[in-house]
């Protein structure tokens, strides 16, 4: 029995010296304070590796089960609060046996912040780093040039008032609104030179108040980057009428094959805009497309007062002018003399027929004898390199009472003058006496004469089908009956 009680105290007594033991062996491990080589994080999509190294000692301290983790504190370096700490690696069990250690890791989208801290963390032993120092952290989810005021430059607000501007969302063209990433933050500068400017708001938007060249910028701290806005021109207006300005798209000389030319003025709440001193009836937006030379004027009115702004602009377009009506019947004999005059520089002529290229014609006038449908474009070569398209159509008179042999059972009303209506022996028309009488596919009848003069069908029959199918009966003074079918191909 005393053997017994001596076995387990001496038993209770070797387990309290070894667990004593181990936990002496944890408490001794430390983890040194993690250092880099950055001095701040500017991370982006197209770059996001960066390292930490540190120190453990002993590693005898160290389990088999061990794994390192690298910790993020909040944006002001601190550890307190676990929802806000980050892990940004962690190792696989029994990774790292060996001090000193680097490893690499990657920080998050949602950094923002000047004050950021990193920590080590062991698992078993379950051993905490000190911080390490703080540093700048920022995540460039927007990283390109966008738009504010839908890039009219120049804008005027009356004395006493204020203006609005804001980033554009989307905004015109191919803009890459910031707005797009809801984490983002934005800070408003005023230019006081031409290098410097001052901080006067944060926010999407700025409340203007007073005059000056603002542009903004996506917030990133200490981190540069290209996500900026253009510049936008405020002007503050006194009663009466004050000077503001306009601008073209395209540039005061244009060519108008680039489009149309936008003519823009600054914001307000009405706007005439006026051609040679000529109001432009129904031209009352912000903006206004031209191709044309002239003088342009705006008169923007802002509620209460108002400003007045010109530009004169130089359309490069050259002018052409044809001989020739749109459409032009001949005698069967004749030919037309076709001329193209132009200002074009080292002009080019290509002259089709039917849609096809006539590689022959080239030059800037030609006499015609064949029917059909021409254009003719002129190319100018040197300078605005733009081209004018003219069209004609030449038609040959004809006959409308030929002396045909057969009764046709084909016809094609596309208004070629070529087969276009049903043409019919002289001893059947117009003071003949003879009845013609014509039917629907169905049996009604849609044409009924005696005094036919080759002019069916005289509207257009709504067709149906692409081949649709009539019937005629000829009945003559001697009650001779003939009776057929009429193919119309559409």
């Amino acid at each position: 029995m005393y053997f017994k009680k001596t076995t387990y105290k001496l038993y209770f007594l070797l387990c309290f010296i070894f667990g004593f033991s181990i936990q002496s062996a944890s408490s001794q491990m430390l983890i040194g304070k993690p250092t880099f080589s950055f001095t701040q994080v500017c991370a982006s999509d197209g770059f996001n590796t960066y390292s930490t190294t540190f120190n453990f000692n002993p590693t005898s301290a160290l389990e088999a089960s061990n794994q390192f983790s690298v910790e993020l504190s909040d944006p002001n370096g601190d550890f307190s609060n676990a929802n806000t700490i980050t892990t940004l690696y962690t190792s696989a069990p029994g990774e790292i046996m060996t001090s000193p250690t680097t490893v690499n890791f990657s920080f998050p989208e949602t950094i923002a912040g000047e004050n950021y801290a990193l920590r080590i963390r062991s698992s078993a032993p379950n051993i905490t780093s000190n911080a390490s120092n703080t540093f700048a952290a920022y995540y460039k989810l927007h990283n390109s040039p966008f738009t504010i005021n839908n890039m009219v430059p120049t804008v005027t607000f009356c004395a006493g008032g204020s203006y609005l501007l804001t980033i554009d969302n989307p905004g015109s063209g191919n803009n890459d609104s910031p707005l797009n990433y809801p984490s983002l933050s934005f800070k408003w500068y005023k230019e006081t030179g031409p290098t410097t400017s001052i901080y006067v708001a944060d926010g999407p938007s700025l409340s203007v108040v007073e005059a000056g060249t603002y542009f903004v910028e996506t917030d990133y701290g200490s981190c540069s980057s290209n996500s900026f806005s253009n510049r936008v021109a405020v002007d503050v207006a006194n009663s009466g009428q004050v000077q503001t300005s306009i601008t073209a798209s395209l540039g005061s000389v244009f060519c108008p094959v680039q489009g149309a030319n936008t003519l823009s003025t600054s914001s307000g709440n009405s706007y005439k805009w006026y051609k040679n001193d000529i109001e432009i009836i129904g031209a009352t937006s912000q903006s206004y497309d031209t191709t044309e030379s002239g003088v342009y004027s705006v008169e923007v009115n802002y509620g209460g007062c108002s400003a007045i702004a010109s530009i004169e602009i130089e359309s490069q377009m050259f002018d052409a002018e044809i001989n020739v009506d749109q459409e032009n019947i001949l005698e069967e004999d004749e030919s037309l003399y076709v001329s193209i005059s132009s200002t074009a520089n080292s002009p080019e002529y290509s002259w089709y027929l039917n849609g096809v290229q006539i590689s022959a014609m080239t030059q800037d006038s030609y006499d015609i004898d064949i029917a059909g449908n021409y254009k003719v474009v002129v190319t100018e070569t040197d300078g605005c390199a733009a081209s004018i398209d003219f069209y004609f159509k030449i038609i040959k008179d004809y006959d409308l009472f030929p002396d045909v042999d057969n009764i046709p059972n084909l016809i094609s009303p596309n208004n070629d003058h070529i087969n276009d209506t049903w043409v019919l022996p002289t001893k059947y028309i117009s003071g003949t006496n003879t009845q013609i009488t014509i039917y629907s596919n169905r049996g009604e009848i849609v044409y009924q004469t005696n005094e036919y003069l080759n002019s069916w069908p005289e509207e257009d029959l709504n067709l149906k089908s692409v081949n649709q199918v009539y019937y005629y009966v000829i009945t003559t003074s001697n009650n001779e009956v003939k009776k057929g079918s009429i193919t119309i191909i559409k």
